[in-house]
């Protein structure tokens, strides 16, 4: 194992995560699969996050702070700054307040090497108290397909248990225009199915959201109109298209969110 070389680059942006970063990377430090380096992208935090951050660095060399010096008011920036500094083969992305399961990248990468995938996601579960999460052994989880059209009808792939190709993200970076905030993990996603990279989805929650009273991605009207520009904005999409899909997606979220309470 090379800190140089990695295989996996974690790519974590930060901003004000002083209450929550520590217990996100300490998830990465209990992983199973221990070839990796993490590069946390701190967007100008005003609490105590980056010092939280250096505590942890000070521990394990594999962990690194990259501080910007201006706020970006998103995490596209941070996170395309990160893969563009990564040394890894593989990006991993993980927010500042999501937690992995030990073998999250283990059975990742093992799913990836067996269907020879670019590109590859897991199933979550949402959480809101941390010390209730619990993790359960695991042997190999089957892995299914996820198209350009089922994306586009809903999405299904989270964004921090993603695992890609350092090259194709440098392909497709993150859209930082700030009207995409919130859903700029979204297009990214289209933009490389679209190109014909298939995509495995784990089917085991190997990520834990955390959910937040107030965090963007779940206030339901910002999110659907950001989702209606976005298809409205994408390349070959009509209005009627674009209003079908925005309703395909908030029915999508319905089910996940209420009925079956996760991905």
């Amino acid at each position: 194992m090379s800190k140089e070389n990695p295989t996996v680059s974690i790519i974590t942006p930060s901003y004000n995560a002083e209450r929550l970063i520590g217990r996100t990377l300490q998830s990465v430090l209990e992983q199973s699969w221990q070839d990796w380096e993490l590069l946390v992208i701190d967007d100008c935090s005003k609490d105590g996050t980056r010092s939280v951050v250096l505590e942890f660095a000070a521990r394990d060399s594999r962990i690194r702070l990259i501080p910007l010096e201006r706020n970006n008011g998103a995490p596209a920036a941070p996170r395309n700054i990160g893969v563009k500094n990564a040394n890894g083969t593989w990006i991993a992305f993980l927010d500042a307040d999501d937690i992995w399961h030990p073998e999250k990248l283990a059975l990742q990468m093992a799913a990836a090497t067996s269907n020879e995938a670019e590109f590859i996601s897991t199933k979550m579960k949402d959480f809101t108290d941390e010390t209730l999460l619990s993790f359960d052994p695991i042997a190999n989880p089957a892995a299914q397909l996820v198209t350009f059209w089922q994306q586009r009808i809903k999405g299904r792939i989270p964004t921090s248990s993603v695992l890609i190709r350092r090259d194709l993200m440098l392909r497709f970076p993150f859209n930082e225009d700030i009207r995409y905030k919130a859903v700029e993990d979204y297009d990214c996603w289209l933009r490389v199915l679209e190109a014909g990279v298939k995509h495995w989805k784990v089917q085991y929650p190997l990520l834990n959201y955390r959910r937040i009273s107030g965090q963007i991605s779940g206030s339901k009207k910002y999110m659907l109109q950001r989702m209606h520009m976005v298809h409205r904005e994408f390349p070959r999409t009509n209005g009627l298209l674009a209003y079908v899909f925005t309703f395909t997606h908030a029915m999508g979220g319905f089910y996940y969110r209420v009925l079956r309470k996760g991905l």
